[in-house]
């Protein structure tokens, strides 16, 4: 019986994957596996013609050129060299569905580095590598095509995928070349998970110090539903998801190895406990309000790039990343994106040697990490003792956090910029301080004003359509059926959040390990507006 199953898989699996072996990949082809191919060994590879896409598919291409990518730029721009080429130039990838071209995207050029361009003519890189996610430019590349049309496109049953590569330069203007490899594979898509509901169990429910459990009722099939989802990798790389309402816990549900005692690493979702601790610094008396200026606390005269409008910028602005140093982590241009800080032994010096963008910038919100960072360091400067012991003393005790770990500066400052660590339920506390108006226990923590002046429509937020930024907190309305739902929240790279919701009385938090992809953000939002509200809101 047990031989019988096999043979059956087996037959189910030769129909959906056709397999060719070969001894070498003509120039000019793209050939896919489900597996990293072994390029020293191409007689022990296999091209997949026919391809089972779920969600716990991998895809690698493997790609064969006449000639090194640099080549094919020189005929675009023949008058500029090879190391001059990669820094203006690189693919084009298209990304076709049943015939139609779905997306196409440019490469920023430095990925892959020039020394590959300019040599390689047989590579191979993942499109979709579930347990090393984001790794790769080439895995950008997919979740950007997933995100602008392919995941619409990619509908349960069979397609026909086909990708093109093409060089291209941009001098400025944008010039492509004709195309330098293909391929195809023909699809049987199978994303949406088959779910029985009554082999489904949720996480059964206990008190946690300083959260007791709700008697509230909920819709227990919906989160059943949630959780067999990203159980079966609809959601990807999703740790925890947990709901407070009226200050209790309702349910709590963890993924992919994480527990209740995991600590979490929801990158920028920490940038927001700076505006918590300066809050309370301005109560304290080290602060003497977000309208202070730089030139408070350093003396500009003495970094790169000096002018007195540098010398003005206010806390407020690095509160609402709308200060006009140049400094855009969207931009991989900027001269300020945070990529650029992390290898320097001294980031404050990085930050505040960086000249303003006065053309640019005219107190618009741009997304600036190294602003947020400098607020961090302000606030260790001047509160005596530093930032580390006071954010423990005032912040976390209260809320009896004990068990955290903090991201730290070369300068050994706790980093605001993002990565501090603590479980699932203790980053809901955080969200519940602000629903409960900055009280914890009858005791105010942080002053109600504060609170109010954070969660406020601060700044639209640039590129975005009735979106904002308060104090270090993003602002956006959700839809559930005919209802709307206005939130605040923290937000780190990954789908990593905080939810605050301004009408009702609700805290979620969602952490995930998504790093990098084009879909973890979406994602996050999508188990909001599609599974949690409906629960809780029917």
């Amino acid at each position: 019986m047990q031989l019988s199953f096999q043979k059956s898989v087996a037959f189910v699996i030769s129909i959906f994957i056709g397999i060719t072996t070969f001894a070498q990949i003509k120039p000019g082809k793209i050939i896919f596996t489900d597996d990293k191919v072994n390029l020293e060994n191409t007689n022990a590879s296999t091209a997949l013609q026919k391809l089972l896409l779920t969600n716990k598919t991998n895809l690698y291409i493997t790609v064969s050129l006449k000639q090194p990518l640099t080549d094919e730029l020189h005929k675009l721009a023949p008058g500029l060299s090879k190391d001059s080429l990669s820094k203006v130039g690189n693919y084009q990838f298209n990304f076709f569905v049943d015939d139609k071209l779905v997306y196409h995207t440019e490469l920023i050029p430095g990925a892959p580095r020039a020394q590959q361009q300019q040599q390689d003519t047989l590579w191979i890189k993942p499109l979709i590598d579930n347990q090393n996610e984001g790794a790769w430019w080439s895995q950008s590349a997919w979740n950007r095509f997933m995100f602008s049309g392919g995941d619409s496109a990619l509908t349960d049953g069979p397609h026909k995928f086909r990708l093109t590569l093409r060089p291209y330069v941009k001098t400025p203007e944008l010039k492509t070349g004709d195309i330098i490899a293909e391929g195809q594979l023909e699809l049987i898509v199978k994303r949406k998970p088959d779910i029985d509901l009554a082999h489904v169990k949720l996480s059964p429910l206990k008190p946690y110090d300083g959260l007791a459990v709700s008697n509230e009722k909920f819709d227990i099939n919906k989160i059943k539903e949630l959780r067999a989802y990203i159980e079966a990798d609809a959601f990807k790389h999703v740790t925890s998801v947990v709901a407070i309402k009226n200050g209790k816990i309702l349910f709590e549900e963890y993924f992919n190895g994480a527990t209740r005692d995991s600590l979490h690493d929801v990158r920028s979702v920490g940038k927001t406990f700076a505006s918590t601790l300066t809050g309370m610094a301005i109560r304290d008396g080290y602060l003497q309000s977000v309208n202070q200026t730089l030139s408070d606390f350093y003396d500009l005269k003495t970094f790169k790039n000096y002018s007195p409008a540098k010398a003005g910028t206010r806390l407020r602005e690095l509160l609402t990343m709308s200060s006009r140093f140049d400094g855009d982590d969207d931009d991989p241009s900027s001269a300020g994106n945070e990529e650029n800080m992390y290898p320097t032994d001294n980031w404050v010096k990085f930050t505040l040697d960086l000249p303003l963008d006065t053309i640019k910038y005219h107190g618009q919100w741009h997304y600036f990490t190294s602003g947020v960072m400098l607020l961090g360091s302000t606030l260790d400067k001047v509160i005596p003792g530093g930032l580390d012991k006071y954010a423990d003393k005032n912040l976390f005790k209260p809320l009896h956090i004990t068990n955290y770990k903090w991201v730290y500066t070369p300068q050994h400052v706790p980093s605001t910029a993002g990565g501090i660590r603590m479980n699932s339920l203790d980053f809901a506390k955080f969200g519940q301080l602000y629903a409960n108006k900055g009280s914890w226990n009858g005791k105010q923590l942080l002053p109600e004003s504060w609170v109010k002046e954070s969660l406020s429509h601060q700044l639209p937020i640039t590129g975005r359509k009735n979106e904002f930024y308060g104090y270090l907190f993003w602002n956006k309305t959700y839809k559930s059926g005919s209802k709307d739902y206005e939130a605040y929240y923290c937000s780190g790279n990954g789908g990593n959040k905080i939810y605050v919701f301004k009408n009702q009385p609700l805290v979620l938090v969602i952490t995930a390990t998504a790093y990098g992809s084009g879909y973890a953000h979406k994602q996050a939002d999508r188990i909001v507006e599609e599974f949690i509200l409906p629960a809780i809101y029917k």
